[in-house]
């Protein structure tokens, strides 16, 4: 496991769970919103940033009875092949785990859910299937996002899809586009785009309105909440 970063405390990451965030290095996708850029790039930028395998666990053992949970996201933590061992190790300290997932590798995915090794997943929706391209390195697999949605709904103990929202790849149209690919589920999430953050490519912002306000989010959210259970404004 290559680990960029530790958040000791969380009380927002983790519904209904106090918890730690663990931050993987490396990501497959190239989002220019991306607010952990050197996670994304697959950098630790400094030797304070960064924490070993051990140096986790022994962090886990001394916080027993202070944190029920972990969340562990980055970057894309399904990239690491290490990441089934590493949530054994977890779940046999005590603790539930959740995931932050981009639905890009279903094959780990999988092999976490069937080893329950995961109480919760949270995916991030980027856009509709059409949108995916500009974002990926290299070729993008439509099938295995589908996949990774199919696993979600129908094996996971609990899950969210959530979508940041983000101009091109959000509008009205493409809400349409995601509902269908999440059809049924049982809780969407839209989320603001952060502001005055370091970001992947910060010449993106520099072009034209990429935010949402308010009414506008509004408008995105009844676009998309026929197709699923509970839609919320995050």
């Amino acid at each position: 496991m290559i680990l960029g970063g530790l958040q000791k405390n969380s009380l927002i990451d983790f519904p209904g769970t106090v918890a730690c965030v663990a931050f993987t290095s490396g990501c497959n996708f190239t989002c220019p919103y991306c607010h952990n850029p050197d996670l994304a790039k697959g950098i630790v930028s400094d030797v304070d940033d960064g924490i070993t395998p051990s140096e986790f666990f022994a962090f886990l053992e001394k916080r027993k009875g202070l944190l029920d949970g972990v969340v562990i996201t980055g970057g894309e933590p399904t990239l690491q092949k290490d990441l089934q061992g590493f949530c054994f190790e977890i779940k046999n300290m005590g603790y539930r785990i959740k995931l932050d997932t981009n639905g890009s590798h279903p094959r780990m995915v999988a092999g976490l859910l069937e080893q329950q090794l995961v109480d919760f997943v949270a995916m991030d929706i980027k856009s509709n299937l059409d949108g995916y391209p500009s974002l990926v390195k290299g070729s993008f697999q439509k099938q295995a996002l589908m996949e990774t949605v199919g696993l979600l709904m129908e094996k996971a103990p609990a899950y969210e899809f959530r979508t940041t929202c983000v101009r091109p790849f959000i509008d009205l149209e493409i809400m349409a586009g995601i509902g269908e690919m999440i059809k049924g589920a049982s809780h969407y999430i839209l989320q603001h785009c952060s502001r005055n953050v370091s970001v992947l490519n910060p010449v993106f912002f520099e072009k034209e309105n990429r935010f949402f306000q308010d009414h506008e989010m509004l408008a995105l959210q009844n676009a998309v909440k026929s197709y699923v259970v509970k839609c919320s404004i995050r």
